[in-house]
């Protein structure tokens, strides 16, 4: 078991969330479900808490009700390898009423924040040089998808 698990406050719709990011990330399964019962604070038979797993990492969820939606405060990286796998969570993501933001952060239809990041940016703006630095973090805030080629040119002077 991992040491540290999110715990993610959904609005009664924590299965369907379930089903939607399962059917994104590879690798994805429920660990298990408990449901509410007669005379509890939400209807019998929703969704009360679940463990699930996406990518091999674990996430909790619980249908709480309306009062603590999700805010930027806090996201999630999907740390991408190439274009396509940018381009894939991309779209799966801002499926069905997800917003694009910026930067390569997007919300999905649940309001949740998520960075869809390839892995080569981190070397980029971490970069000693400052000036090689400094181009690929100001292309990169100007974008809004990340283009893995053209923070690339950028980053090169291109």
């Amino acid at each position: 078991m991992q040491k540290i698990t999110p715990s993610l406050w959904f609005d009664n719709n924590a299965e369907e969330a379930i089903n939607f990011y399962s059917g994104i990330f590879k690798q994805s399964k429920v660990l298990d479900k408990s449901y509410y019962g007669k005379g509890s604070p939400m209807p019998e038979g929703l969704l009360l808490a679940a463990t699930f797993e996406l990518a091999g990492q674990q996430f909790m969820v619980l249908n709480g009700g309306p009062q603590f939606p999700f805010t930027e405060a806090v996201s999630f990286i999907v740390n991408c390898e190439n274009q396509e796998e940018v381009d894939y969570y991309w779209s799966r993501l801002t499926a069905d009423g997800g917003k694009e933001v910026q930067c390569g952060w997007l919300k999905d239809k649940y309001g949740l924040s998520w960075q869809i990041t390839p892995t080569s940016l981190h070397k980029m703006i971490s970069d000693k040089d400052p000036e090689k630095s400094g181009r690929a973090m100001q292309a990169m805030m100007k974008m809004v998808k990340l283009d893995i080629a053209a923070l690339e040119k950028a980053y090169n002077g291109e």
